[in-house]
């Protein structure tokens, strides 16, 4: 079925086929120069060290996770078994790698306005046992660091980012994913910028960040610099080649992805800006309906998608909404997973409710969300008359 009003809209234009042109004249297809010159450029863009460019998001908080269970550093080590806080609502794979390296999962309530953490509830998960906090950014939408790092506060606790929804989105005088110790992105078509598919992870921390080269590529050295925290690199290449030190994966960016991610970044500031106007109009909009709830911003959002949620008390429902958002021209989707505690994978997970999830119940029954793209949505943000 064809929308008037997709979820997302094609970002590309001759200058990302140009790119791939040259890839494709050069015949050399995988990883290479052109995604270590994107790493750099997305380094000083997003104000990180470090970053290592990978095949997804997906992949990025697989490698994020992994790469804590391998550093020399004990405050900053996991071993199977701790527990990790989450939020209730995020996607798949913000979950998965935790399940995959034996970790307890404790999940805690979103606050039904912003849909990242209710803070009050993360307050009360945090318990003597709790090694990681994993802050999801929803939607564009940046957490509350702040109060997070005051939760935090001198307990040995590490805070690691997904922001693979939220790429530009700026709380304070940083940008999100670099106010843990590691962050990830996502590259997806839908996504802020597109690469065909990848995610990158970024970090300060110069071990991690050899860390992270070694399990994106077979857990080798081959990726190695000369001097390293990982190995103690041979002279002999031959020897080295096939030199195995980690048990990594094959989750490597073709070089297209590389070539396609620089000319993106560039376009990434004008990006932002229209999908900040888009949203102006959008909340404007949404004043004339007392029955909805849209996403409140902290700090300063990039503004993924936009949320409607129907407010309780409300004799509104979202099957009626969603069958009048579809009659105008809207495709629309579930808020990320919902609830996802509701889906039937999580009997594999070892984990727990912290206290219950009132907000994360109530959105997944009553909450959907439409797109935001990088042009102008005037027209479309116009057509929402939502009485019906």
């Amino acid at each position: 079925m064809s929308y008037k009003f997709p979820l997302s809209c094609d970002s590309w234009d001759h200058e990302e086929l140009k790119a791939i042109s040259q890839v494709v004249k050069d015949r050399f297809f995988t990883m290479s120069t052109k995604v270590k010159k994107f790493e750099e450029e997305f380094s000083d863009y997003i104000g990180s060290k470090y970053s290592i460019m990978v095949n997804s998001g997906s992949s990025a908080n697989l490698l994020m996770v992994a790469s804590l269970f391998y550093t020399s550093d004990n405050k900053k080590r996991l071993k199977r078994g701790d527990e990790v806080i989450v939020p209730a609502v995020s996607w798949s794979t913000t979950y998965y790698p935790l399940y995959q390296y034996g970790l307890k999962i404790k999940f805690v309530d979103i606050d039904i306005e912003t849909l990242n953490y209710d803070l009050k509830k993360l307050k009360l998960a945090v318990s003597n046992r709790t090694k990681v906090i994993l802050a999801v950014n929803l939607l564009g939408n940046p957490n509350n660091f702040t109060e997070i790092k005051k939760i935090i506060g001198n307990k040995d606790i590490l805070l690691i980012e997904d922001n693979c929804e939220s790429l530009g989105a700026e709380f304070g005088n940083k940008k999100t994913g670099t106010i843990g110790l590691l962050g990830t992105f996502s590259f997806f078509f839908s996504h802020h910028i597109s690469t065909m598919e990848g995610g990158m992870i970024i970090t300060d921390d110069q071990e991690l960040y050899h860390i992270l080269l070694s399990l994106r590529a077979h857990g080798w050295t081959r990726n190695l610099p000369a001097e390293n925290l990982v190995s103690n690199k041979l002279k002999n290449d031959f020897e080295e080649s096939f030199r195995f030190v980690l048990p990594g994966y094959n989750v490597r960016p073709i070089e297209m992805s590389g070539a396609i991610g620089s000319i993106q970044l560039k376009k990434l500031p004008k990006f932002i800006s229209q999908r900040r106007r888009n949203a102006d109009l959008f909340l404007n909009k949404m004043k004339e309906y007392d029955h909805l709830i849209v996403q409140k911003e902290i700090g300063k959002s990039s503004w993924f998608g936009f949320s409607l949620i129907i407010k309780p008390g409300s004799n509104k429902n979202r099957k009626d909404l969603l069958k009048l958002l579809n009659s105008i021209g809207f495709e629309c989707r579930p808020i990320v997973a919902g609830n996802f505690t509701n889906s039937e994978v999580v009997k594999y997970f070892d984990s727990e409710i912290s206290d219950n999830l009132p907000n994360a119940n109530w959105i997944d029954k009553n909450g959907l969300f439409i797109g935001n793209h990088q042009n102008d949505m005037t027209e479309a943000i116009e057509s929402l008359n939502l009485n019906d």
